[in-house]
């Protein structure tokens, strides 16, 4: 009976502790949103809670919002959507609509640097991500000052 309540317990604390380690941690990772079409260009880089945004695709250092602190509040919420993603996947997820094939939207992508690999989706319309990353691409649009 002993045996058996020590291997319960020690079967509980194994997953448990694999659980943790399987939690994807923000803090060295770079999320990287880009929106782009004749006259207008949006970038929006977050990483370990500071973020960047970029209206001008020749300059780099033009930033509109350069290494700004983002609130606990959106900082835990986009971590929230990040441990939800299933970053293998991201390639794959299809695009709802497909307005930017005529110019009827702006071509986004979202790119993820995550231990040492990039993840990066397939273009999609900015405005109407995949339902997949929906609630973090609107996220990350929502740090960007409007025009």
């Amino acid at each position: 009976m002993m045996k058996t309540v020590s291997l319960i317990f020690l079967m509980l604390l194994m997953g448990k502790g694999c659980g943790a380690d399987a939690q994807k941690d923000m803090t060295n990772t770079v999320v990287d949103y880009t929106a782009n079409a004749r006259g207008f260009y949006q970038r929006i880089v977050v990483k370990n809670q500071h973020y960047s945004v970029y209206k001008n695709r020749r300059d780099e250092n033009d930033a509109v919002v350069k290494d700004q602190l983002m609130s606990e509040a959106d900082w835990k919420s986009l971590v929230d959507e990040f441990q939800k993603l299933k970053l293998q996947e991201l390639s794959s997820y299809e695009a709802p609509t497909k307005k930017r094939l005529y110019d009827g939207a702006p071509h986004a992508d979202l790119k993820i640097t995550y231990q040492d690999s990039l993840y990066q989706s397939q273009t999609f319309d900015h405005g109407a991500p995949p339902a997949q990353i929906e609630k973090l691409v609107n996220q990350l649009n929502a740090l960007a000052p409007k025009q």
